[in-house]
């Protein structure tokens, strides 16, 4: 089955569970489908968060930088104005991936007014964790420690410094940025009520975690261990940082990217009336954005396709949202995880073995597929097109059968029936999932590459997600006309290992 055209040049690429679901391998796929025709990918463009988005493409892992770097034929990489970076980062990621040949500055366009973030966010980020622990006797967010949240909360304050500081008069910046070390001491001291030694322990606890997160980099020849030295930064006494280090070190990244900031609205603008296709990249996903998931359990930044108009700076149109989930779910941090599976369960084990955060390296818990939550995406957000992956990952052998299982609605204690997922948090920390329970498979099908070549069992999995997922979205509703299709079947990480020739939504669900 020919694949059906997309509805927009604009493409959004956003997460439908709670991030990790594999959006960046959707990037070089959709620019293969659209490569040689008039509408090829022109942009990827990074739309929200900062470098707490681990996305892989072609086997890159990559942060802050769009997975587009992958796609070497896509003239522009930009960083929107819904980013918040440190651009540090931006060097520490870009030389290790040119280095093994993949065109990066060149291509590198950073938004005027992207805002730039700094050690005090990370600081900030520490501290906040050690406070919800030791003051407030609270669970950790599970944050990343790369001070997304106060960068973000910066915005909200009215405190925000731009890249477009780095176009100005350096003095105008160390003023700024002097100003905001003295908040962030002040609040980590008197409001977050850290103690000397974990003040002292931070800068430690952020050196051991980039030296590690940088080691290729390092291995390869790209950077000095010193590059992530942060005791370099801690002053003399508690409660002090050396500001003047501080501000040469970041003047001096920023500097070096002088050339790469400007107006990435105007760039956008530019090549969709050239008729380029504009695919925009999300970190993690829908229920984790800051309005419509579960706080604290969630970003500082919007997560779905509206923040895509917001961030490149353009007028609001149609747009074409690819939903990105995977045959099962995973979550990380202390998130109410209803569809959790029993550790002892040989598919939890088996999962646990490759489920890992690209951010953080954290071990991932492990859950089965929650349509609830995916059809509660596209009745409230909307998605044209679904891709599915790690559907391999399913395979058993050994004792276990195989049973896979698919929440199709909560219930409470009393029977009630929940076919979306309550907006109250309280509510649904009290709900039970309940499930369909379907055949597994033996086959090994990382190999196959059509619909029709998948063992039996595996398409109608396949199809049995589909089918809840827009169950719940037109629960009590007649179905439209027009279905979300699903484009891509995700059978293995290689890029290569998609199966494109799913049949219509019509007829999938059919199986």
């Amino acid at each position: 089955m020919p694949l059906l055209p997309f509805t927009s040049p604009l493409i959004a690429d956003v997460g439908i569970s709670l991030g990790d679901e594999g959006k960046g391998r959707l990037i070089p796929e959709v620019a293969d489908e659209l490569r040689g025709t008039p509408s090829a990918v022109s942009v990827v463009f990074k739309v929200n968060g900062g470098a707490n988005s681990g996305h892989t493409a072609g086997g890159i892992k990559l942060n802050l930088l769009p997975a587009g770097v992958v796609v070497k034929d896509a003239p522009h990489l930009c960083i929107g104005s819904g980013v918040v970076a440190d651009p540090r980062k931006f060097w520490w990621e870009a030389l290790p991936v040119e280095k093994k040949g993949h065109a990066v500055l060149s291509r590198l366009l950073i938004d005027e007014h992207t805002m730039f973030s700094d050690l005090t966010h990370r600081l900030l980020d520490l501290a906040g964790e050690d406070y919800r622990v030791k003051v407030l006797n609270e669970e950790p967010r599970g944050s990343t420690g790369r001070g997304i949240t106060p960068a973000f909360s910066e915005e909200t304050g009215l405190f925000q410094i731009f890249y477009s500081s780095f176009l100005g008069p350096k003095e105008l910046f160390v003023q700024k940025l002097t100003q905001r070390v003295d908040r962030a001491v002040r609040t980590i001291q008197h409001v977050y009520r850290t103690d000397a030694a974990t003040w002292n322990a931070f800068f430690d606890t952020l050196t051991a975690a980039e030296l590690r997160a940088n080691a290729e980099g390092i291995e390869m020849g790209c950077f000095e261990k010193s590059e992530f030295d942060f005791t370099q930064f801690r002053g003399i006494v508690p409660f002090t940082i050396n500001i003047d280090r501080l501000a040469e070190v970041y003047w001096h990244a920023g500097q070096r990217l002088a050339k790469n900031i400007g107006e990435v609205r105007e760039l956008i603008l530019r090549e969709v009336r050239a008729g380029h296709t504009i695919i925009g990249e999300f970190g993690q996903a829908y229920w984790l954005d800051k309005r419509h998931g579960f706080t604290p359990n969630v970003t500082a930044s919007h997560t779905y396709t509206p923040e895509f108009f917001q961030s490149a700076g353009i007028p609001v149109q149609p747009i074409h949202t690819f939903g990105v989930a995977k045959a099962y779910d995973t979550k990380v941090g202390t998130h109410c995880f209803l569809t959790q599976m029993d550790e002892a369960h040989p598919l939890a084990i088996k999962l646990k073995k490759i489920e890992f955060g690209t951010s953080t390296g954290r071990q991932r818990m492990v859950g089965w597929y929650d349509a609830v939550e995916k059809g509660d995406v596209l009745r409230y957000g909307g998605y044209q097109d679904l891709m599915i992956n790690k559907s391999d990952a399913l395979t058993h052998s050994g004792d276990w059968q195989g049973e896979l299982l698919i929440c199709t609605h909560y219930e409470n204690a009393a029977g009630k029936k929940f076919h979306h997922v309550p907006r109250n948090e309280a509510v649904r920390k009290t709900l039970r999932p309940v499930y369909t329970k379907h055949a597994g498979w033996t086959e090994d099908i990382s190999h196959v590459r059509h619909f029709a070549d998948l063992p039996k069992n595996a398409q109608s999995y396949v199809a049995a997600m589909v089918r809840s997922t827009l169950e719940v979205a037109y629960h009590g509703e007649t179905w439209p006309k027009v279905l979300p299709n699903l484009r891509y079947l995700g059978v293995g990480p290689e890029p290569s290992q998609i199966i494109k020739d799913v049949p219509a939504t019509a007829e999938l669900v059919k199986l």
